[in-house]
């Protein structure tokens, strides 16, 4: 009986270190939040379930969202991501930001660098116009596959193209392949050390025209400093920038946004 105590003392304070000690220690810190929730959490649970994250996402949203309501889908994952398990969504406060860029900027044509599954892609769409274009990549094809199972069941599938691949290698055949003249926006969300890269190559294959919006996620954490060098010190960009906090965390982080000014 005395061992059974132990081991039980025990399981309740490796639970209590793992529920709540050890992410409220690391939300204030951007880097240690992201090694424990992306890294340490994101093992075990696939571990223990045999599942991935991104399935276990898609499961939240069949359970919690209703079909064909963007905004209940993105409202079921950011529950799925407060209440079980953090994921690398822009997340509803920087979300927020994203949704009002959308908005005034009213886009006919949008590409967003990284998708992962779904959540910001879904809060694009939701706002777009009628028969505006939605061009989503994705390097990782697991990621694409349950993206597009969230896309469908948000029902905004008709306004998005969703691409597998490398960013270096789809940006230059945009014109050639899916018939873009230059986009109205571009949201960044996915390697950091791509920001600059991908920017400077979308300039030289004439993607950006005199207004055309970039929108820059985790500037901060994990942080793009190139990029933000770059497009802070160039005539062609007036930037912006917009503070907020790693998602769902208190750590720090933000938006860049950026118009091209030709």
């Amino acid at each position: 009986r005395h061992v059974v105590l132990i081991c039980w003392d025990r399981s309740v304070l490796l639970y209590t270190l793992y529920k709540w000690v050890i992410p409220g220690a690391v939300q204030y810190h951007g880097g240690l939040a992201l090694i424990w929730h992306d890294v340490i959490v994101e093992w075990i649970l696939d571990t223990l379930t045999q599942s991935t994250r991104p399935q276990r996402l898609l499961a939240a949203v069949h359970k919690k969202a209703t079909r064909g309501n963007p905004r209940s889908v993105v409202k079921a994952i950011d529950e799925f991501c407060n209440q079980n398990e953090w994921a690398m969504n822009v997340g509803n406060e920087k979300g927020e930001i994203l949704d009002s860029v959308v908005s005034e900027t009213n886009p006919g044509c949008v590409l967003e660098l990284g998708t992962y599954c779904g959540y910001s892609t879904v809060r694009i769409a939701s706002l777009l116009p009628p028969h505006a274009q939605l061009i989503t990549l994705e390097f990782n094809p697991d990621n694409a596959a349950v993206a597009r199972q969230v896309i469908a069941w948000a029902g905004v599938a008709e306004k998005v193209r969703l691409v597998e691949g490398e960013s270096g290698e789809w940006i230059p055949k945009m014109k050639e392949q899916f018939g873009v003249k230059t986009f109205d926006l571009v949201f960044l969300d996915h390697w950091k050390n791509r920001y600059l890269l991908d920017t400077k190559l979308m300039e030289e294959c004439g993607l950006l025209k005199k207004g055309s919006v970039l929108l820059a996620d985790n500037v901060v954490c994990p942080g793009a400093p190139d990029y933000l060098e770059y497009i802070r010190n160039s005539p062609q960009y007036k930037s912006q920038f917009f503070k907020s906090h790693l998602e769902y965390t208190k750590a720090e982080d933000g938006l860049e946004k950026s118009v091209f000014l030709g």
